[in-house]
């Protein structure tokens, strides 16, 4: 017997241990606003970071095409063996030791493909800022559709709890003759559908958990509660001020604009390809006598030293012709893609407002929907407490109510998406922020 007991002190005794130490390391639920979890997403987001990365690389890339037009110095040797005329394969004497110095001057073409890289390089900057707004509105969107779950769910619990009730008050009539087989199955189907509508919510508050986790740079195990906060005030605009505010601050235009000026710079690059190039250049060579210098020049220099401009004047270059024409095809192509990216994105402001106020409708609908819904409750319970009518009519109120109220947060989120949509449209989805 006391070993009996001894072996369940020691079973107990790790039990609580092992409970003690999961309670350690869970972290405490936090509390988390609209507002915050938009900062952390943005803190975290590896989207925004990659964006950033891919933003650098161009600027790079635009460094390359630029320095063509700053001072490039190079040591190297041309020295080895040579029979005949001393000459390497580039042309020129082989030395023990040289340095070259170049720099481009006067290059058109050269500077305006230089020009072209340094646009684009602008344009990924409007794609970090596009990858931000992305991250915004999904987090935003997230956020406000995982508190209405998280309603939702609560009134299905209680729905649950209703239809439980009004089943069992419907098997107890239909067990005593009062009620047919046919109520007790339509029950029965209405508290199954209630337990359906919980997991599949159940599985959606998941999903959302997992990804506003990932996008805050939370743990996996971390638990949160969130606020519930609607979009700010300063984020309601007039259409028409949208349209305006999409034509300077739309991500899409922004970059249709870019590219259009990349294409011109290119474009008068190439067209300026029929003016002469300049560029400076310079060489130091130190030679050797056993290159045979003596035998095919009068006088061997050991240090060489040479300095000046290399012009070129170009005469007939068929490459330069294609390379206008080309140019030009791709600038007019830029521009026709600039118009029709103003005038979708015109449409989509004026679309996407239309919704918007479709969605306020629906919103006050099922706010009126709900309010007539409680009321009815109100009125059946006053007829239950005097005996005019039964538990089961009121409990079928409630989950009338609860059908309605669901409704009134399903239209609410659906009114807050359509105007994050609406803002991110019109490059105003900072107002989010606020």
């Amino acid at each position: 017997m006391f070993r009996l007991y001894r072996a369940m002190m020691i079973a107990f005794c790790a039990a609580f241990a092992a409970a003690s130490a999961t309670a350690q390391q869970a972290p405490a639920p936090i509390t988390l606003t609209l507002k915050r979890s938009l900062e952390l997403a943005l803190q975290n987001s590896k989207d925004i970071k990659l964006a950033r990365i891919q933003a650098s690389v161009a600027d790079r890339v635009a460094m390359i095409g630029k320095a063509d037009f700053l001072p490039n110095l190079y040591v190297g040797s041309g020295a080895g063996y040579t029979y005949g005329i001393p000459e390497t394969p580039g042309g020129r004497a082989p030395s023990v030791f040289n340095v070259t110095y170049t720099e481009q001057v006067f290059n058109l073409p050269l500077r305006g493909a230089a020009k072209e890289q340094q646009e684009q390089a602008k344009a990924q900057k409007i794609l970090l800022e596009d990858a931000r707004n992305a991250v915004i509105a999904g987090t935003a969107t997230g956020y406000l559709e995982l508190v209405k779950v998280r309603h939702s769910l609560e009134l299905l619990k209680r729905e649950s709890d209703s239809a439980e009730r009004i089943l069992s008050v419907t098997q107890g009539r239909a067990n005593e003759g009062f009620e047919l087989p046919m109520e007790v199955t339509r029950s029965q189907l209405t508290k199954a559908q209630v337990t359906q509508k919980i997991l599949q919510l159940e599985g959606r508050e998941d999903e959302l958990e997992t990804y506003l986790r990932n996008q805050l740079g939370l743990a996996q195990e971390q638990q949160f509660d969130l606020s519930a906060d609607d979009l700010p005030g300063s984020a309601e605009q007039e259409g028409a001020n949208l349209v305006a505010m999409a034509m300077e601050n739309n991500t899409d235009i922004r970059l249709a604009q870019s590219d259009v000026r990349a294409k011109e710079f290119r474009y008068r690059g190439e067209k300026a390809g029929y003016l002469p190039t300049l560029e400076l250049v310079s060489v130091y060579s130190l030679l050797a006598k056993f290159n045979n210098y003596t035998q095919f020049f009068q006088t061997f220099q050991r240090n060489n030293f040479n300095a000046g401009v290399q012009v070129q004047m170009p005469i007939f270059s068929a490459r330069t012709k294609a390379a206008v024409g080309l140019a030009d095809v791709n600038l007019q192509v830029a521009k026709a893609s600039l118009e029709n990216k103003k005038n979708q994105v015109s449409a989509d402001v004026r679309r996407k407002t239309r919704r918007l106020r479709e969605m306020d409708a629906a919103k006050e609908v099922a706010r009126l929907q709900l309010q007539l819904a409680q009321q009815n409750v109100g009125a059946l319970q006053s007829q239950f407490e005097e005996g005019k009518t039964n538990l089961r009519d009121v409990e079928r109120a409630r989950l009338e109510e609860s059908d309605r109220w669901m409704a009134y947060l399903d239209a609410t989120f659906q009114r807050q998406q359509a105007q994050v949509e609406l803002l991110r449209t019109a490059g105003q989805l900072d107002k989010v922020l606020e």
